[in-house]
């Protein structure tokens, strides 16, 4: 009997939009592109659901001109990630994006319950590879905000960085963007 090893199939970014355009993949289908692979995400529960509505609602409410929020939209971050982030928050106006997903947001924020560690490993890696100073994860497993900031290269993470700095803000904290240090959120309006 012949064995043969498991072989996998990197992807490109323009491959993957290819196989969308074709319809290969369905509007709406769980597909990622992370890192020249395939992910499938997970299914939203409601509270995940309701979370990124919530975020979404503070975000809006509180932006100055100049910025909008992205929901669940792919960002173009290299030749071989396409991730789709639950909430971006994106410099300029939505229609100067029509054409190219946006490839450096100011905000990205995933919303966790079953994908709390995909999220902090795998997705925090790909966001600090790609130099985005300020990534957020709202868990709701443990109810609170987790900000991660100072992309650094490190060769055990799974995409060859992470960020230096994380910190965990309670339900009665309030966490500042970078992009606009103005704008401080309360982590009770982010939780459901």
């Amino acid at each position: 009997m012949t064995e043969y090893s498991a072989r996998t199939r990197r992807w490109t970014r323009a491959e993957y939009e290819h196989l969308i355009e074709i319809g290969i993949f369905r509007p709406g289908e769980p597909v990622e592109l992370m890192d020249g692979d395939l992910v499938v995400s997970e299914p939203q529960g409601s509270a995940h659901h309701t979370a990124i509505g919530l975020v979404e609602d503070a975000l809006r409410a509180a932006l100055p001109a100049g910025w909008f929020v992205r929901s669940q939209g792919p960002l173009a971050l290299d030749d071989d990630s396409e991730p789709e982030p639950d909430v971006a928050l994106i410099p300029g106006a939505r229609r100067a994006y029509a054409q190219q997903h946006p490839a450096r947001p100011a905000l990205v924020i995933e919303v966790s319950e079953s994908s709390l560690a995909l999220d902090r490993d795998y997705k925090g890696s790909l966001y600090a590879r790609a130099h985005l100073d300020d990534y957020w994860i709202v868990n709701l497993i443990d109810r609170v905000v987790e900000v991660y900031r100072q992309p650094v290269p490190d060769s055990s993470a799974p995409y060859g960085w992470r960020y230096a700095s994380r910190e965990v803000l309670a339900h009665d904290a309030s966490v500042e963007l970078l992009a606009v240090p103005s704008l401080r959120l309360r982590v009770s309006d982010l939780l459901p």
